[in-house]
């Protein structure tokens, strides 16, 4: 049966249709449009009440949540993190692993292929692995042991990269280190994206990196060199290049709220991916975890090193970082919901599929209050959180 979702505020690639309806014909969208919807009499329609749908989100760098990490071998402890996650309106992510012993690391990309071949629909959400490290720069770890950080080793790449057996999506390097650009160049040959990340390199280097065929810039601003109005550095070669993504955690922790304006102005939300970053500490209370090797403290929000200072990560959700962006940094929601799901779904190789609200793709779909908190998530045509108003004939 047909599934309609009418009365909604329907947040199209440039547009808000209000009210506007959107059809589902199982796993599809099948329709889309303004006003009010065509009646059929085996339709299923529900009454939004002015609500929003939005696509779902596509969240590219995600460590874990609900206390789970998933730089680890056990799949259950995966599954909940994505679980957790999706029910914030997630509904495709990466695993992020992060910067561990090579062999640990190995380990836990094969736990993540082989969930991906599982026919779950909960594992149709993974869309693949992030390699975190670990081959960064040492001076910009951040939240990543010293000692697992590695000089460029090709023999080490290659071995995670096989682990993961195709489904190593993206890889964040420092390509400033001696050997650097050969990763560079390897990844981008096995058909991986490389994000310029945890790096001192300068605006050349970056820029012969994004020459090279790297694609992104891994939380743009943070655990990077910074600007100077001599040598702009890593994020603004990273902004000046059109084929680049970048990264950002809008979490009002991370950036300032300018900072966000300012990246959104220079590239367009096509070019912006805002991810969460979130380590096992987003949706539990305060208190220490470990990611991947290394003990963090969550407190007020906010995740850090031992140390209360040094940034480890954060307790973001997608739905948090849409609605800081709307209603704090002042993006309009239909640039918001680009930078929360078509942009990042392209760079994933899925603009085909998912990402936007379009007839024939995916039936992935995030239903919000008019406050922009999650009420329903849709993914592939089925509820997967919440419920929708009762139905009504068409």
């Amino acid at each position: 049966m047909v599934m309609i979702l009418a009365n909604a505020r329907v947040v199209t690639p440039g547009h808000v249709l209000d009210p506007g309806w959107v059809a589902l014909d199982g796993h599809r969208i099948s329709a889309v449009g303004a006003g009010d919807p065509p009646r059929s009499a085996d339709a299923e329609v529900h009454d939004l009440g002015s609500d929003y749908v939005l696509p779902g989100f596509v969240d590219l760098h995600m460590h874990g949540g609900d206390g789970a990490q998933v730089t680890t071998e056990d799949p259950q402890e995966i599954l909940r993190a994505i679980a957790f996650h999706r029910r914030h309106g997630t509904t495709r992510t990466l695993a992020s692993l992060v910067t561990s012993p090579v062999e640990e690391m190995a380990a836990a990309a094969r736990t993540v292929a082989a969930l991906m071949r599982s026919p779950d629909p909960l594992h149709r959400s993974i869309a693949g692995i992030h390699l975190e490290g670990p081959f960064l720069n040492p001076n910009h770890r951040g939240a990543h042991h010293s000692d697992y950080v590695l000089a460029p080793d090709v023999n080490a790449l290659r071995h995670l990269l096989a682990s993961g057996d195709g489904t190593v999506r993206t890889v964040t390097l420092a390509p400033e280190l001696d050997g650097g650009m050969d990763l560079v160049r390897e990844v981008v040959a096995s058909g991986a994206v490389v994000a310029v990340g945890h790096t001192d390199a300068s605006y050349d280097e970056a820029h012969q990196a994004f020459e090279a065929g790297a694609g992104m810039a891994t939380h743009l601003f943070n655990a990077m060199r910074p600007f100077h109005h001599r040598e702009p550095g890593p994020a603004v070669a990273a902004l000046t290049h059109d084929n680049v993504t970048c990264e950002l955690i809008n979490d009002g922790v991370h950036l300032h709220s300018a900072t966000t304006r300012l990246a959104f102005a220079a590239a367009g939300a096509e070019r912006i991916a805002l991810v969460t970053d979130a380590t096992p500490a987003a949706g539990v209370k305060d208190g220490r975890f470990n990611l991947g090797p290394l003990p963090v403290l969550a407190r007020d929000g906010k995740v850090t090193l031992l140390d209360g200072v040094t940034n480890a990560g954060s307790t973001l959700t997608m739905d948090r970082a849409l609605r800081h962006a709307v209603r704090c940094v002042g993006i309009p929601i239909t640039q918001a919901a680009v930078a929360t799901a078509t942009t990042p779904a392209r760079m994933l190789g899925l603009g085909e599929q998912t990402g936007s609200i379009e007839s024939g793709k995916d039936a992935d779909l995030v239903v919000m209050t008019q406050d922009l908190h999650v009420r329903t998530v849709i993914a592939y045509g089925a509820v997967v959180h919440g419920t929708l108003a009762a139905s009504m004939s068409a």
